[in-house]
């Protein structure tokens, strides 16, 4: 019912999942991330557990495709599942369950993964895979956007589109990006005006929050405002002179 891209960025080593589907709330289903661990995409007949064990086994030192045969083994519904993850080490691997509706089925790269059920054939993760690794030269969550859209093209999920979702983790313990699109005719347009939206201001404010180097973040307000200011004229010109 849903097909999706895990990342490990290999300029910034940031942990990224995108998917979308036709049903309700994907972004609240199927990403399960960790900064500095891993991430993992649990889709079909969604498994939570999927997320929240496989994060634990990653943080305990299980690579991606040790952690899937633990997850999968211990699973007696497994034929209906479907996951792809990324462990610390930027190792990736993928599973889709023989029971999964079709068309089924995944990519594994050097630095992501394509999955997807449902859908309207292999085309869509193919053509999700071909445009990920074509733009490399655009920032992740833009990457991300582009490739499902390419997907979408393909044919996506062939009962339609509802909902979509893109989570980024930097270097903090909270993620750097995290949209959700839950209920929408076009989720995919949305998640990317969205995007835009948080580009335009958010992302500038965020280099000021708490960080691990900086614990009590930025709390005077004028400071804040003058900084985020200084953030965005840096921005502009960076992209002008690009």
């Amino acid at each position: 019912m849903t097909w999706s891209i895990v990342s490990r960025d290999k300029k910034t080593g940031h942990f990224g999942i995108a998917v979308s589907t036709c049903a309700f709330a994907v972004g609240a289903r199927v990403p399960f991330i960790a900064t500095g661990v891993g991430a993992i995409a649990s889709q079909a007949f969604v498994n939570p557990f999927y997320g929240y064990r496989g994060l634990e086994l990653l943080r305990a030192g299980a690579s991606a495709e040790d952690m899937i045969r633990i997850v999968t083994s211990a699973d007696q519904g497994r034929s209906q599942r479907q996951v792809h993850a990324v462990d610390r080490n930027g190792l990736f691997a993928a599973y889709t369950g023989d029971g999964c509706v079709p068309w089924c089925g995944h990519l594994v790269r050097d630095t992501f993964s394509v999955a997807g059920n449902m859908l309207a054939g292999p085309e869509v993760i193919e053509a999700t895979a071909e445009v990920f690794a074509a733009s490399q030269h655009l920032p992740l969550a833009q990457r991300f956007l582009a490739a499902l859209k390419a997907g979408e093209a393909a044919g996506g999920d062939k009962r339609g589109k509802q909902s979509a979702a893109l989570q980024i983790h930097d270097d903090e313990e909270y993620p750097y990006i995290d949209i959700r699109v839950d209920d929408h005719p076009d989720p995919l347009t949305e998640l990317a005006r969205l995007e835009e939206v948080g580009r335009g201001r958010y992302l500038h404010y965020r280099k000021f929050m708490p960080s691990r180097h900086n614990p009590a973040g930025i709390t005077d307000r004028d400071e804040l405002e003058r900084r985020i200011a200084e953030s965005m004229v840096a921005e502009e010109k960076e992209n002008a002179s690009a």
